[in-house]
C-alpha cells in the first residue's frame, strides 16, 4: 500500500485586476483622501462590497429554511413531499386533473425521461424469453395456469409490436407531489387526503422520508430531478397524465371575467361565440359589486365592436358613457328625448308588412295596458281595432310601401277610443297620458337614434309610477331597432325586478329573452330582489334562457333560494355569504 500525502486544496484568491506594465499588484496607488492601497486590497474591499449589494436571491429566499425527515419548513410554511411509485393497469384519461383541481396549495413536478426504442426492444426480448421459459416449465410440472404470467406476457408481446411498427415509444416518468400548509396538523390531513384520492385510482405514493430536501428541490420550477424515482409508462399511458386539464372557462376569443377560483385560471370567453345565447343574468345584494362588474363588461366588449345600450334607473352609468364617448339620454316629463311607441320598425328582406304590423299592435296593446293598470276582455278587444284603426288615419296597412308614412300618436289612438261605444273608462283612464300631467312623454314623435356604439338612457327623473312604462317604451324601441340592424349588441337592464311587477312587461321580458339570440342580441339582466325575480313563472324562464349566470354575494334568506334554483353545493352557498 502506498500512503500518499494529504495535500489541502489552495483557496482560489479573489481575481486582480489587468495592470498596467511596470505597476505591480503591490505597487501603491494613490487613493482619495491620502490613502495608498494594493491592487489585491482593491479587489478585496470591491467583493466585499458587492456582497451588501441586494441581489435577486435575497428578494425571493426565505428567511428560514429548515430540513426535517418528513417535512421541510420555510418560516411559517410546511411542505411535505410525496412521490408515485406504482400505476394502475389501466389509466384514465384526465386521471391528474382531481389533483390539480383540488382545492389545496400543491406543486406537482413531471419528468419525463424518452428510452431508445432498440434498446427497450433488445430488453422486451429479454424478458419475454424468460417469462414464457417459466410459462413452460410451470406446463411440464402440471401447475394450475397462472392468469397474472399470462397477463405479463400478453402485455409484452403487444407493446412489442407497438414498438416495432412505430406505433408507441416507452418513457421513464416520474410524479412527485409538494403540498403546503401553515400548520403540521393540517398538513398531515391533506397528505392524507391526496393519499386517499390518489389510491381510489390504484396510484400508489409513498412520503420522501429522509430525502425531503432532494424531493423538495425536485419539486421546484429548475427541471433538476434529485429523487429519480420513475417507471416506465408506454406513450398511450403517459398522455392520459397530462396535466392542463383542469375545468376552465377560457376560449380563444373574448374579454377577461375573471380567475377561477379553483386553479387560478383566467376565465375568458365571448358570450356570443362561446355560449349557447348571449343572455346573462346577474344577482347581487345593495353594495356586492354587480353595477361595477356590468360595467366593466361592457367597457371591454365596446373594445371588441359591440354595442351597449343601457337602461339605467339611477344615473350609475352616465361617467362611463361620458368617458367613451357615448350618447347619454334622459327620459323625463322635462326632457327633449321623446319615443313614439307607433314607430314602425325598418323593414327586413324576409319580413311581411303583416307581421310587422300585427307585432307593433301587441307591443302598443300591452304598454296601454301597463298604462292603464289592466285590460279587461272587453276592452282588450276594442283596443285591438282601435290600434289597427289608427294606423289606418295614416294610410298605414300591411303593405310594405305605407310603412314609411309618418306614424300616429297616441293622442290619435285616444280620438279613434272616443267613438267607440263601450271605451269610456278606457278614455277616461288613457286622458292622463295625452292631455294630462305625462302628454309630453308618449304624445310626440321619435327624435333619439341608436347609431352610436354606447348608449345609455336614464329613466331616473321618470315619476315612480311611469318608471316600468318608460322601461318598456325603450325596450320595444330597442328591439324593432335590433330586429333590423342586426349587430352584435348588449342591452343591459338595471333594476328589472321594475319591469316584473307587471305582468304585461314581464312577459314581453320573457318573450325577448327567447328571441333575442337569433338577432345578435345579449340581454344583461341585473337585480337585487333575488327572491321576487325567481319566484315567478316568467322569472325562473328568463333565469334558463340566460346562458350566463352572475351570482354575487347575497343575503342570508336569498342564498337558499338560489341554492334550490341553480342546485348550489354546500361550499358554493358558504362563498356568497361571505363578503369580498
Amino acid at each position: 500500500m502506498v500512503n500518499l500525502p494529504f495535500f489541502k486544496k489552495k483557496e482560489p484568491e479573489p481575481a486582480v485586476p489587468a495592470m498596467t506594465p511596470g505597476i505591480s499588484a503591490d505597487t501603491p496607488t494613490a487613493q482619495p483622501h491620502g490613502f495608498f492601497a494594493t491592487r489585491k486590497q482593491i479587489a478585496v474591499e470591491q467583493g466585499l462590497f458587492e456582497k451588501g449589494l441586494v441581489n435577486v436571491l435575497d428578494y425571493i429566499a426565505p428567511s428560514a429554511f429548515a430540513v426535517t425527515p418528513q417535512y421541510v419548513q420555510l418560516e411559517n410554511l410546511y411542505a411535505k413531499n410525496l412521490f408515485v411509485f406504482s400505476y394502475a393497469r389501466y389509466l384514465n384519461t384526465n386521471w391528474l386533473s382531481r389533483i390539480v383541481n383540488l382545492d389545496i396549495q400543491a406543486d406537482i413536478s413531471m419528468f419525463i425521461y424518452p428510452l431508445a426504442s432498440s434498446d427497450v426492444m433488445s430488453d422486451l426480448r429479454r424478458k419475454i424469453t424468460q417469462l414464457e421459459s417459466t410459462q413452460t416449465i410451470e406446463q411440464e410440472k402440471g401447475q394450475v395456469r397462472d392468469p397474472q404470467l399470462q397477463t405479463a406476457i400478453g402485455d409484452i408481446e403487444g407493446l412489442r409490436d407497438a414498438l416495432s411498427r412505430g406505433e408507441d415509444r416507452l418513457f421513464q416518468f416520474g410524479l412527485y407531489f409538494t403540498v403546503y400548509s401553515k400548520s403540521l396538523e393540517e398538513l398531515e390531513t391533506i397528505v392524507k387526503q391526496l393519499e386517499a384520492l390518489l389510491g381510489g385510482l390504484l396510484i400508489y405514493t409513498k412520503q420522501a422520508l429522509m430525502q425531503q430536501e432532494q424531493a423538495f428541490s425536485s419539486s421546484l420550477p429548475m427541471g433538476n430531478d434529485q429523487l429519480l424515482i420513475n417507471r416506465n409508462l408506454d406513450t398511450a399511458a403517459l398522455s392520459t397524465s397530462f396535466p392542463f386539464v383542469s375545468s376552465t372557462l377560457t376560449s380563444n376569443d373574448g374579454i377577461l371575467y375573471g380567475v377561477n377560483l379553483h386553479n387560478s385560471s383566467l376565465i375568458l370567453f365571448d358570450r356570443f361565440e362561446s355560449l349557447e345565447n348571449a343572455n346573462a343574468v346577474v344577482f347581487a345584494t345593495s353594495g356586492a359589486g354587480k353595477s361595477f362588474a356590468v360595467k366593466l363588461e361592457a367597457l371591454r366588449s365596446l373594445m371588441f365592436g359591440t354595442d351597449v345600450i343601457v337602461i339605467d334607473p339611477e344615473n350609475e352609468y352616465e361617467r362611463l358613457c361620458t368617458a367613451v364617448g357615448g350618447t347619454y339620454l334622459s327620459l323625463s316629463l322635462n326632457s327633449s328625448e321623446r319615443v313614439n311607441p307607433f314607430d314602425l320598425p325598418k323593414t327586413a328582406s324576409d319580413e311581411k308588412g303583416e307581421d310587422i304590423l300585427r307585432s307593433a299592435v301587441v307591443s302598443i296593446k300591452n304598454l296601454v295596458g301597463i298604462m292603464v293598470s289592466g285590460l279587461s276582455p272587453e276592452e282588450d278587444a276594442l283596443l285591438d281595432r282601435a290600434v289597427y284603426e289608427t294606423y289606418a288615419l295614416k294610410d298605414i296597412t300591411a303593405d310594405l310601401k305605407s310603412h314609411g308614412n309618418e306614424p300616429p300618436l297616441m293622442k290619435d289612438l285616444q280620438n279613434i277610443l272616443t267613438n267607440m261605444t263601450g271605451a269610456e273608462n278606457l278614455v277616461r283612464r288613457l286622458s292622463k297620458y295625452t292631455e294630462g300631467t305625462f302628454a309630453g312623454l308618449f304624445n310626440q314623435p321619435t327624435n333619439i337614434n341608436l347609431n352610436n356604439g354606447f348608449v345609455v338612457f336614464s329613466i331616473r327623473d321618470l315619476e315612480e309610477q311611469l318608471r316600468p312604462i318608460g322601461m318598456f317604451l325603450l325596450l320595444t324601441f330597442i328591439w324593432n331597432q335590433a330586429r333590423f340592424q342586426m349587430r352584435k349588441r348588449f342591452v343591459i337592464i338595471d333594476e328589472a325586478w321594475i319591469l316584473m311587477r307587471y305582468k304585461d312587461s314581464s312577459d314581453f321580458l320573457y318573450s325577448l329573452s327567447k328571441r333575442a339570440r337569433k338577432y345578435f342580441l345579449g340581454l344583461t339582466i341585473i337585480t337585487q330582489d333575488v327572491e321576487d325575480f325567481i319566484s315567478s313563472q316568467q322569472g325562473r324562464t328568463i333565469v334558463n334562457n340566460s346562458a350566463m349566470r352572475l351570482l354575487l354575494r347575497q343575503s342570508p334568506s336569498a342564498v337558499d333560494k338560489l341554492a334550490e334554483v341553480f342546485k348550489l353545493t354546500e361550499g358554493e352557498k358558504l362563498i356568497l355569504r361571505e363578503p369580498r
